[in-house]
């Protein structure tokens, strides 16, 4: 993608994405993409645009986030030709899963992936809706390479600039690219 592509791809998605003040909590600046869901010109140029960054950086498996991630990341690799892998919250998956727990600002979390659904030699490209402060990004990774897998990269639709998400992941991808259509 060209400078001028990119620019212009940046400007459709922000333009879509709606800001919500005081949502989920005063003095919180909520990015909605409802918006941008709902027009089939800005969600079909997200979609080719993370396709393209999962071929580029050579994916053979998408992991989508727990939830928007999963909105982004099942049409990105279906349009690449790949496989999509659900990281859910635990307790929400049926079977054999493999988990990881992850620290909040206030307590923990932990996600989980069906233990067969990664492999071995799989180059993983995770797929969220927005990069914050990056436990859960970074706990999906660890999770990826206990299942045996290879992490291809992490993109994601928008990161929060003034948060710490890319200084947390950044260890975690290792020589793995950290990609963010926009930055806020």
């Amino acid at each position: 993608m060209t400078a001028v592509e990119q620019k212009a791809l940046q400007d459709l998605l922000l333009a879509r994405i709606r800001d919500v003040p005081d949502y989920p909590k005063p003095g919180v600046l909520f990015k909605d993409i409802t918006p941008l869901l709902a027009d089939p010109a800005a969600f079909g140029a997200l979609t080719e645009a993370l396709a393209e960054l999962c071929v580029r950086h050579g994916a053979t498996k998408v992991v989508g986030l727990e939830a928007r991630g999963f909105i982004l990341a099942a049409p990105a690799a279906l349009r690449a030709g790949l496989g999509f892998v659900p990281v859910r919250k635990a307790g929400k998956l049926p079977g054999a899963t493999l988990a990881q727990a992850y620290d909040l600002e206030y307590g923990t979390a932990e996600i989980e992936v069906h233990a067969e659904d990664l492999e071995p030699g799989d180059r993983v490209m995770v797929i969220d809706d927005v990069l914050a402060t990056g436990g859960t990004a970074e706990a999906s990774l660890e999770l990826i390479r206990r299942a045996g897998a290879g992490v291809a990269g992490l993109a994601v639709l928008m990161e929060l600039g003034f948060l710490p998400g890319r200084e947390r992941v950044t260890p975690a991808l290792g020589d793995a690219p950290l990609e963010a259509l926009i930055t806020v």
